[in-house]
């Protein structure tokens, strides 16, 4: 190897240690001062229960502590922001896993170094070591939990707050993401017990419905409800916001092809897209179907799933997933349609509007 490949090779090892040096350096700087603002909440609300009159001593108390704050550290600590840290305290002061991370905390603190006053400093809650397990706890950013803290559901608020962390959701793919109740839809399938996994671990896939969703939220597209589209036109816009329906899609997947030719018997069949899901290990082919669902639709998809079973699928693979997406369906037809023990062949709605909430709660209350 030449000496200028020795040196690229060793630039790209450096630059890649250093990259990630900053970005953990970022993440700690970001879980402490999240931490910071717990506690900031938590010593609001103890102020203002000591408090006569709680309403009007609380508006007072945040008042002049917004001021004290802003003279001594800058921006940040507006009215504002100070009642959203005390909401966030009152939020989360209630999760099981925070709570028992903080009654430890508490019983081994013998200073009340963190009880001083806040105006004075936040020092302590840089060097206090009894805060790093909870401070490991706060993995977003401050404005994540802004938003997370409006979900009064607890479970719902960390399947969010899970997958969030997990897939490096910007706020606003948070937010799109709540928006469409993707927990709601992912939870439609599953018992108590998987409806509790998803709240503690997250999407978890281990078989095949567990990566699909009714209905399939497209709303990224920018096609009206009522637009008269084909669908072609349907697939021509997926592809153009392909990024986009990756994450509608959920985790593990990844593109392709796009009308991939399959042919036998001197015929030719296109299928709509074509993607592979890693986790699964498997492929998994989508047809788009403009109006009603019909069997034949069902039976074309087996069709192409056979196809891909016997010619394309290697040996440590497993078995193709078929996926027909429609703008309506019949819920009886896919039941005769499909095997009583189907689990490759799926059919769900999809959405070119985000629903209202109560139309969402009406097509998922359809679909179960």
């Amino acid at each position: 190897m030449s000496d200028n490949l020795q040196n690229k090779a060793l630039f790209s090892q450096v630059a890649e240690l250093l990259q990630n040096a900053r970005q953990q350096v970022l993440r700690t700087v970001n879980s402490t001062m999240v931490y910071a603002y717990f506690e900031i909440g938590r010593m609001i609300v103890e102020e203002e229960q000591n408090g006569k009159d709680r309403a009007e001593y609380g508006k007072q108390l945040l008042k002049g502590l917004s001021e004290q704050l802003t003279n001594e550290f800058g921006k940040g600590f507006s009215v504002v922001n100070l009642e959203n840290m005390r909401k966030f305290y009152l939020a989360y002061s209630i999760s099981e896993t925070v709570s028992r991370i903080f009654q430890i905390q508490k019983s081994q603190s013998v200073t009340g170094e963190l009880d001083a006053k806040i105006s004075q400093s936040l020092t302590g809650v840089f060097d206090n070591q009894k805060s790093k397990p909870l401070i490991s706890f706060f993995k977003l950013t401050w404005t994540h939990y802004v938003f997370l803290m409006r979900i009064d559901d607890e479970k719902e608020r960390r399947f969010y707050e899970i997958e969030s962390e997990k897939h490096n959701w910007s706020v606003r793919e948070l937010k799109r993401q709540y928006d469409s109740a993707l927990y709601t839809r992912l939870a439609l399938s599953r018992d108590k017990e998987g409806i509790l996994k998803l709240s503690e671990q997250g999407q978890i896939i281990e078989k095949p419905k567990d990566i699909i969703k009714d209905p399939y939220i497209l709303e990224f597209l920018g096609l009206s409800e009522l637009h008269q589209y084909s669908e072609s036109q349907l697939e021509e816009e997926i592809i153009n916001k392909l990024e986009h329906f990756l994450l509608e899609l959920g985790h593990g997947f990844t593109f392709v092809a796009r009308q991939k030719r399959i042919t036998f018997d001197d015929k030719h069949f296109r299928i709509d897209l074509v993607f592979y899901n890693r986790v699964l290990k498997c492929f998994v082919l989508i047809d788009l179907k403009i109006g009603e669902l019909k069997h034949q639709d069902l039976g074309q998809m087996q069709m192409y799933v056979n196809y891909y079973d016997r010619e394309m699928r290697l040996e440590d693979e497993n078995k193709t997933i078929g996926i027909v997406l429609c703008q309506n369906k019949s819920d009886l037809v896919v039941k005769y349609t499909l095997p009583e023990n189907n689990e490759q062949i799926f059919a769900s709605k999809y959405k070119t509007i985000l629903p209202s909430s109560e139309d969402l709660i009406k097509l998922i209350s359809e679909s179960k």
